[in-house]
């Protein structure tokens, strides 16, 4: 028998043994060159994965191989592109969100020339309803080739948008099932949601400014976080404390649906408060693996108007109803090629089609839809003010996860957390996303414009993949007048400001953005290099380039910054600086 050891008396753990130099130990402990490459690259914020594009001098015909950044947002993928996706989001954020203007002048006045073009074109549509009550068709080919020629001539003048629908009634992407009529639900509210005051929405997107005792004006902005209903307790770690009863139906149609609960929310707060209330934020998962939103808002709303609206938004789905399942995907309905249908396996009596699904629902009186989203009770807000470290790390909240797929913002460690996810991700499968989708078979429907290649159980739709958890669409939710700019406009500023920074300037007739796009004439055509062209190096070779052009940038602009803080920008910068700073920054 072994005595016990005293406490504290414990011995020393035995310190573990180098391995013997030479040995295959000891080599594996050395770290690989490529791999300190690429780390190397990371830190300097160099794409480790570029496209070799081919760019040619149409007034020289001098072809050179450039490397782009490949523009990826997410880290598995390329973590420095990822990490500059990021910045850019921030940035965004940051620029709109306590905006005291109007991000989006008005429309200037239109010109004489603009003026006749429309008054022509209205001459044109009077003599074409003419030429059509005296069923004069040749006359009416030829003005409908007549107001098509005006009408490019008035987008080529500078207008923006179509005076007038087309009058092509043959719309090729519908099928004869869609050619009926238009479906229309009632728009009563339902009884067990609160009613909210509808105001005219005011043309103004800036909040209310507030007075101190002192005198002095402040524009305080909000952030919001808003999540869904409870499923079933749920313990610290996100897993149900009772996975039976914990609903995974309801979460994964909530899921699906939350974009458009979202959108509901904004339309109802928009119409409650009386005017165009601004956001910019992301969709996330939470641990329980259930989808919230935070938003950073423009101005500020009482919370009481936020809980609100909140509890009084819901988004119905009128769709077939799903509460029987069958047929399985080891056992699913086949395709009858004579009868161009989706039949019964046993029977062969086809399944009921889309719009018989719905000319039910819609002669049934008591029909109920077959999920209404809502969201939870925690609705979190909070006022933030302008220029306060508590702004800018909101800021850095709202984006951090958005350069991770949604199922890897939380990694399941325990097998608890790997049941919870694979009990969600089941659900997920058999779940319709869309009414053209291929699981409304499994339910005896055939969905929208039925097809032989439809895999019942099998929708290779986004929100049915492992890493989405049913947030298959947008993450990054920015409102349309949230700073007046698109992500290519803040992208092109980035780059002004380095150019003033280190005082350069680049010919705006060579100048081409990150789209493709360019300035003025149009010099340079490019094309994608293929790996095996003689003059497309190595991967590893075109990283060490980059390295080291990226280095000596940072040292430029560092200095930069050194001369702006003593003093004005210095002007006298060399072009070879310009030059190669306007490559990076592609």
């Amino acid at each position: 028998m072994t005595a016990p050891t005293l406490p504290g008396l414990e011995p020393a753990p035995t310190p573990a043994a180098a391995p013997r130099p030479g040995s295959r130990a000891a080599r594996m402990a050395l770290p690989r060159s490529v791999d300190v490459l690429k780390q190397i690259a990371t830190e300097y914020g160099v794409c480790v994965r570029p496209l070799a594009m081919r760019r040619t001098d149409l007034d020289t015909g001098l072809t050179e191989v450039i490397d782009l950044p490949c523009g990826a947002t997410r880290e598995d993928k390329c973590a420095p592109c990822a990490k500059k996706n990021r910045r850019l989001r921030q940035a965004q954020i940051r620029e709109g969100w306590h905006r005291d203007d109007e991000p989006l002048p008005g429309p200037e006045p239109a010109t004489e020339t603009q003026k006749s073009l429309i008054l022509f074109r209205a001459h044109l549509e009077f003599s074409r309803d003419e030429a059509v009550r005296a069923s004069q068709w040749n006359q009416v080919a030829d003005l409908d080739e007549a107001i098509r020629e005006v009408e490019e001539a008035i987008a080529t003048e500078g207008l923006r948008g179509r005076v007038g629908p087309p009058h092509a009634d043959v719309d090729e992407d519908q099928s004869d099932e869609d050619t009926g009529r238009r479906r229309k639900r009632s728009t009563k509210r339902r009884q067990d949601a609160p009613d909210l005051p509808r105001r005219k929405v005011e043309r103004r997107t800036v909040g209310k400014t507030y007075t101190a005792s002192d005198g002095s004006t402040y524009r305080p902005s909000m952030w919001l976080t808003l999540t869904l209903d409870s499923y079933g307790p749920v313990r610290p770690d996100g897993t149900p404390v009772n996975p039976d009863r914990y609903d995974y139906r309801r979460a994964a149609w909530d899921a699906i649906h939350f974009p458009r609960l979202l959108d509901r929310f904004w339309q109802n707060l928009r119409r409650c408060e009386g005017w165009n209330v601004q956001y910019a934020g992301c969709v996330e998962p939470q641990r329980r693996l259930a989808p919230h939103a935070h938003f950073a808002i423009r101005g500020t709303i009482p919370r009481d108007t936020l809980r609100t609206v909140a509890a009084a938004t819901y988004h119905q789905v009128w769709w077939p109803s799903v509460d029987v399942q069958r047929y399985t995907a080891d056992r699913p309905p086949v395709w009858d090629v004579d009868a161009s249908a989706w039949v019964d396996p046993d029977t062969h009596h086809p399944l009921t089609t889309w719009t018989e699904a719905l000319d039910a629902l819609d002669d049934n009186p008591d029909a109920e839809p077959v999920h209404v989203a809502r969201f939870g009770a925690q609705v979190d807000a909070r006022g933030v003010m302008p220029g306060t470290t508590d702004a800018e790390r909101t800021i850095r909240y709202v984006t951090k996860y958005i350069t991770k797929h949604t199922g890897d913002c939380h990694k399941a460690t325990t097998d608890r957390q790997r049941k919870h996810l694979d009990r969600l991700w089941r659900q997920l499968r058999v779940t319709p996303c869309t009414d053209r989708c291929a699981n409304w078979l499994l339910y005896g429907v055939q969905p929208r414009k039925a097809n032989a290649k439809l895999k019942p159980g099998r929708c290779k739709g986004k929100v049915h993949q492992r890493d989405t958890l049913g947030i298959g669409g947008r993450r990054i939710l920015v409102s349309r007048d949230w700073s007046g700019k698109t992500l290519a406009d803040h992208k092109h500023d980035a780059r002004a400001w380095v150019r003033a920074l280190l005082g350069t300037t680049t010919d705006g007739a060579q100048l081409v953005d990150d789209q493709a796009d360019t300035a003025e004439r149009v010099r340079h055509a490019w094309e994608l290099a293929r790996p095996d062209d003689p003059d497309v190096g190595p991967l590893s070779y075109r990283l060490m380039r980059s390295i080291s052009e990226r280095a000596r940038w940072r040292s430029e602009l560092l200095a930069a910054k050194d001369r702006a803080a003593q003093g004005p920008p210095d002007l006298s910068a060399t072009q070879h600086s310009a030059q190669h700073h306007g490559e990076g920054s592609r």
